[in-house]
């Protein structure tokens, strides 16, 4: 965009911005902590797993068993430098996330307009605001066009305030917003010294909403570790009492805590969510939080804006149409003389230096069709803002001889009202409008009036105005958007459009768009006066939403919420912003979108394309499913490590100990990665997009679920339990026994992570999506099993024997029948048609 900006705004050098810097800082609150790698370190020694085996190894150096203290302290060293990778790889995308969702800043330097992040603005430097945008430093006004300003967030109230270099008031505020027009100011104050710097702080105290998910995984693995406590005790004291020996008691009881708690999960849960959300900026879709990826999956309706979200926001100017001829005409016949008044009019009314693309449009066909260009000797000296219901606005120019223009523009039915028209005219020019609107143009009446002195009406509906005629805009639905839209359907997802235009114009762009509608059109009129029942009903029932307001939008999202649906809302404008901050999801047009949208909303598309949104929800989808296999995943594995530990030492088999704590903590490295790196890279199962979404309200695991995990794990033990009495009574001992057992939990393991990949699905069928990473850690797990029983010091360490491939094969054959039985389940699931 070009602006009209005096060529004597210089701006400050990059010596003078360096100095300026050094003197007042970064213009930003009070620093933000951010967690260094030794927060992450000394956060990641608080865990509880660590803690545990701290005290493993400590009483290993006590006793003096030097070997397994090593070990141990191998081990922490191990589950730290994981939990490590993990949390700085989830920091690392925390933070380019949080680069892209600063603002950029427009500042005059060296006399060129550049954009830079906001924190960098500094003391003097030039900053320029335009329409829907934040101010964000405080400053004096040095130069202005038609601007005006919203300081509710200061001063409360809610009206404009329109400001210039020369008016009494001319400062601008951090934190305000400009609501028309434009200015260039000089910034004075910047961070804590500004206005809202100096009352906000309290702001940076905030902290991120906790979503349902995280709660319910939360108090899952808190009643786990409470559980975990009760028996540690239990062990502690059952084996004491038996044994009489302290020091092997306390190991007893230390190893079934280890095996207990599942600490994979809250890990598993930060990794998802924040490396989804950086996969998908790398997509073009920026996320505020990364708790709402697992949101996106759950959304039931979508309510999009019409104008620069399902269209092109070209605003061409398609034709003409003029009242005194009574004709229309397309944009090859717009140099007609008869057109120059409808023309000149037309542009009066907008903008001086406009940002609307409408207004561009008409600036831009004056320019070609008027040979004699008089806009710089007519000063806008009084103004009327868009407003009313629907809006008009109204400019009234004057030139140095007091040659006045008064121009106005607006919803055409609008302007036919305030026009000095006849009922039986209004009605001719009614037929032309609807015939506009039923191809999908968008229509602007277009209006002129005169009125002598200063003692203007305080209405601008109060003019007598003389009606010119009509501009009709053609905004083409954006390329694909039937194919987006069949996709959301695909997905059990309703959409409606929310629009400012008229209902004829959108019934014809919903079409075209492949917006499935059965129901008539509802006027923003219509609602405002009807109870939250009825509108709660009007939500419910239709599908297009025209003449709408931000409070009528408001309405409708709120009354979506409440009747449970999961809601985004897809918007670009200044007025959007409400709707936006209310919905479940907020979806800002990061091109096209004003800044105030972008504020608003909670998700950002940086190039415009509703595709992406999309792309989106099978993130959110995709991600919310992993999560779910990977805690199914740690229950079912987390069985047989817990009942392998205790039952022998409860039911008083021949080898109580048959695990030890390095047994349990090895499996724990094995599990850790399984599920926190490999299934959050796991591909999204096929027809993902072709189910509906799931109830927001639902338990994370329901009991059906956490069922089928559960009978998973007990079955695992049988096979467990049933290969340890095989190998006591074929005669074989301790670490015989040890090595049978220890070498089926592996298999069972690694059976089961690959299982676990679809519980629809057949393992053959998961083949089909490749996951490296699953396949690599699979195949490490395996030789790192047979370097424990292969080779000689390693064997001993961990006190098991080598087997022989008799005794391998019953592992593997135990371990499978005791894991693939489920793909007979999944079998009959198919056959049933239930998913």
């Amino acid at each position: 965009m070009s602006y009209n900006i005096p060529e004597y705004l210089k701006g400050l050098s990059e010596t003078e911005v360096e100095a300026s810097r050094k003197e007042f800082g970064l213009n930003q609150l009070e620093a933000l902590h951010k967690d260094t790698w030794v927060d992450i370190l000394i956060n990641i020694l608080k865990e509880p797993m660590l803690i545990l085996l701290m005290c493993v190894s400590l009483i290993y150096v006590i006793v003096g068993d030097y070997a397994e203290a090593i070990f141990m302290f191998a081990a922490i060293v191990a589950v730290t430098a994981i939990s490590f990778y993990q949390d700085n790889r989830s920091k690392n995308a925390l933070e380019e996330l949080e680069k892209l969702n600063e603002p950029l800043s427009k500042v005059i330097r060296n006399s060129k307009i550049i954009e830079i992040p906001t924190h960098e603005i500094v003391v003097g430097d030039l900053c320029i605001t335009e329409e829907g945008k934040f101010i964000n430093a405080d400053g004096k006004i040095v130069y202005s066009n038609d601007f005006s300003v919203n300081e509710s967030s200061l001063t409360g109230e809610s009206y404009s305030v329109f400001k210039d270099d020369d008016s009494e008031d001319n400062l601008v505020y951090s934190g305000t917003i400009t609501v028309s027009g434009s200015a260039v100011f000089k910034v004075e104050k910047i961070g804590k010294e500004t206005r809202v710097g100096k009352i906000g702080k309290s702001i940076i105290d905030i902290k991120e909403e906790i979503s349902p998910l995280q709660l319910q995984i939360r108090r899952f693995v808190k009643g786990m570790a409470i559980i975990g406590l009760g028996i540690f005790l239990a062990v502690c004291i059952f084996s004491f009492i038996k044994t009489g020996n302290f020091v092997e008691s306390l190991l007893n009881g230390l190893t079934l805590a280890m095996s207990v708690i599942p600490e994979e999960i809250p890990v598993a849960f930060t990794t998802f969510m924040t490396i989804g959300a950086w996969k998908l900026m790398q997509k073009g879709i920026i996320i505020k939080r990364s708790s709402i990826v697992e949101t996106l999956g759950s959304v039931t309706v979508i309510c999009t804006d019409k104008t620069g979200t399902i269209t092109e926001n070209m605003m061409h100017l398609k034709h003409l149409y003029d009242y005194k001829s009574g004709k229309t005409y397309d944009e090859k016949e717009f140099g007609a003389g008869e057109l120059n008044e409808l023309i000149t009019y037309a542009m009066w009314s907008s903008e001086p230096v406009p940002f609307d693309p409408m207004e561009i449009t008409l600036h831009e066909t004056y320019e070609q069709t008027q040979s004699n260009d008089v806009r710089k000797d007519y000063h806008l000296f009084h103004e009327y803002p868009l407003e009313g219901k629907p809006p008009m606005m109204t400019h009234l120019f004057e030139n140095s001889e007091k040659s006045r223009i008064i121009a106005a523009k607006g919803a055409p039915e609008v302007i036919l009202a305030v026009s000095n028209l006849s009922e039986a005219e209004k009605d001719r020019v009614r037929k032309e409008i609807t015939k506009f609107g039923e191809q999908g143009y968008r229509v602007l009446g277009v209006a002129k009036s005169h009125f002598e002195g200063y003692n203007f009406p305080e209405k601008q509906q109060d003019f007598v105005f003389e009606f010119l005629g009509l501009t009709v805009f053609y905004d083409p639905p954006k390329k694909e958007i039937q194919k987006v839209f069949q996709q959301i359907y695909d997905a059990g997802i309703k959409v409606k459009v929310i629009t400012g235009d008229n209902a004829d114009t959108t019934k014809a762009i919903a079409l075209q768009s492949g917006i499935q509608n059965n129901a008539k059109a509802v006027a923003g009129s219509e609602i405002i006066e009807n109870s939250d029942e009825e509108i709660a009903q009007i939500a419910r029932n239709t599908t297009l939403f025209t003449r709408m307001f931000p409070d009528t939008k408001l309405k409708i999202v709120n009354a979506l919420k409440k009747q449970n649906e999961v809601v985004a809302m897809l918007g670009d404008g200044v007025n959007d912003g409400p709707a936006l901050k209310a919905a479940h999801i907020g979806v800002a047009m990061g091109s096209k979108g004003t800044e105030i949208a972008k504020s608003a909303a909670a998700l950002v598309i940086t190039d415009d394309n509703l595709e992406k949104l999309v792309v989106g929800i099978a993130a959110g989808r995709r991600i919310y499913s992993n999560i779910k296999k990977a805690v199914q995943y740690i229950i079912s594995i987390h069985i047989p490590i817990i009942l392998t530990v205790s039952l022998p030492l409860f039911l008083g088999w021949a080898f109580p100990q048959i695990f030890t704590p390095i047994h349990v903590i090895f499996l724990e490295i094995v599990m850790g990665p399984t599920c926190s790196i490999v299934y959050e890279n796991e591909p999204m199962e096929k027809n993902t997009m072709k189910r509906p979404p799931r109830i927001m309200s639902e338990t994370f695991l329901n009991w059906r679920e956490l069922t089928i995990s559960i009978i998973q794990g007990l079955v695992i033990t049988l096979g467990i339990l049933f290969i340890y009495q095989f190998s006591v009574q074929n005669g074989g001992n301790e670490e015989k026994t040890r090595a049978m057992v220890f070498s089926t939990l592996i298999f069972a393991n690694i059976l089961l992570s690959l299982v676990n990949r679809s519980f629809y699905y057949s393992v053959f069928e998961s083949f089909k999506n490749r996951n490296v990473l699953l396949a690599f850690i699979s195949i490490s797990v395996i030789v790192l099993l047979f370097v424990i029983l292969y080779i000689k010091p390693v064997s001993v360490f961990f006190k098991v024997t080598s087997l022989n491939a008799n005794e391998l094969g019953w592992a593997l054959l135990t371990a499978a029948v005791s894991v693939l039985w489920f793909e007979l389940y999944k079998l009959i699931k198919r056959i049933s048609g239930k998913k």
